[in-house]
């Protein structure tokens, strides 16, 4: 008996190969995940060749490498970070509805979208033209863009506090509720959508001065206004949401009231009024970005479902509730999917959106909390 047990012993792992097997699990990866990123950072400065006059071989790109076609790489990486603009004035606003109140706001895309026609109608309105065929730029004027983009910040802005207050306030902290809630909601805002502005595509002209482009001193290239122009929105969005939270009495109540609600509540701060606040700034921004995105791209059915991906995407990568993350994410989105529609192999550019989700999982699979999530 006894010599039998010493065999069992003896087959079973010593905790020095435990040890040596865990950590091989935790190493292995992270040398996959790191050798891929730098054949890909390789590929895109050094290897990559571009479709000659003839047409385009199987591992030939749209544009070649940095070294060989500079003027290109500039000017994608500055579409990759003006997109990462974008991204990150509707993605802020969900970051700080969904990630630091923990209200699960699945109307957000909506929000987006019927900002984006509120606007659209607005600048015809001031224009003086509603015509299916959109504006020109030369016809509109700055302000006749700006006011467009205010009053639908601020109209959906009121519609997001509406329904925080009607539908939201009373089952705070029941994420399964507030998911069903709010995608029937935006159910009913896309269906109302459709039937009011239509099922066809429609774009916001940009105003004449914006509509240009300049000489940024880097490999000699032009570069687009209107871009330049959503990186300045963005960057001035992220100055004002970092000073608000963290450097105001209401930001800091918000971020004290979701750490502990009944504390907050104990020293007599009013935490409603200050969540209505910010639920009112959260979907006020998703308002203007759709102003900005109905300009930058189109605006039309499924459009609400892409933006609402599009945030998800951004607070999952950055980490609930932080707005660095939150930029940090938007940074990575906008890089990552506008250098694999561009540098992958002609043959197989339609692989991009699955190079977008390969990034998500390798967050997830070394930050499970996002690269600046904390626990809750």
């Amino acid at each position: 008996m006894r010599k039998a047990s010493s065999n069992v012993v003896r087959s079973l792992p010593s905790v020095g190969e435990r040890f040596g097997t865990w950590k091989a699990a935790r190493v292995v990866p992270r040398i996959v995940a790191f050798g891929l990123i730098a054949a890909a950072v390789i590929w895109v400065l050094f290897a990559a060749r571009p479709c000659s006059d003839a047409g385009c071989t199987t591992f030939q790109t749209t544009f070649g490498s940095a070294i060989h076609d500079p003027s290109d790489f500039v000017i994608t990486l500055m579409n990759g970070v003006t997109a990462a603009g974008l991204y990150f004035i509707v993605a802020s606003g969900f970051t700080l509805i969904f990630g630091l109140m923990r209200v699960v706001n699945m109307a957000h895309g909506a929000f987006f979208l019927l900002g984006g026609y509120i606007a659209l109608k607005g600048e015809r309105r001031l224009v003086g033209q509603d015509s299916a065929f959109g504006l020109l730029s030369s016809q509109v004027s700055l302000w006749q863009w700006v006011v467009p983009a205010i009053l639908a910040a601020l109209t959906i802005g009121l519609l997001g506090l509406a329904m925080q207050q009607l539908f939201l306030r009373w089952n705070q902290g029941q994420e399964l509720r507030q998911a069903l809630i709010t995608i029937a909601i935006a159910t009913i805002l896309a269906d109302q959508m459709i039937a009011h502005f239509g099922a066809f595509t429609q774009d916001i002209a940009w105003p004449g001065v914006l509509d240009r482009r300049v000489t940024i001193h880097v490999a000699d290239v032009q570069y687009s206004v209107t871009r330049l122009f959503i990186l300045a929105i963005a960057v001035a969005v992220g100055l004002a949401l970092y000073l608000w939270l963290k450097k105001t009495r209401t930001g800091m109540v918000i971020r004290a009231g979701v750490d502990d609600r009944q504390m907050v509540t104990a020293l007599g701060i009013n935490i409603q009024l200050t969540f209505a606040i910010a639920f009112f700034v959260g979907s006020a921004l998703a308002g203007l970005g759709g102003a900005i995105g109905g300009s930058f791209a189109s605006l039309g059915p499924g459009v609400d479902g892409n933006w609402l991906l599009y945030s998800l995407v951004v607070v999952i990568i950055g980490g609930m509730g932080s707005l660095v993350g939150a930029a940090v994410g938007s940074l990575l989105l906008g890089l990552v999917s506008t250098f694999a529609a561009v540098y992958l192999p002609e043959s197989y550019t339609y692989y991009s959106i699955i190079i977008t989700f390969a990034l998500l999982a390798v967050v997830l699979a070394f930050r499970p909390l996002g690269l600046f999530g904390r626990p809750a």
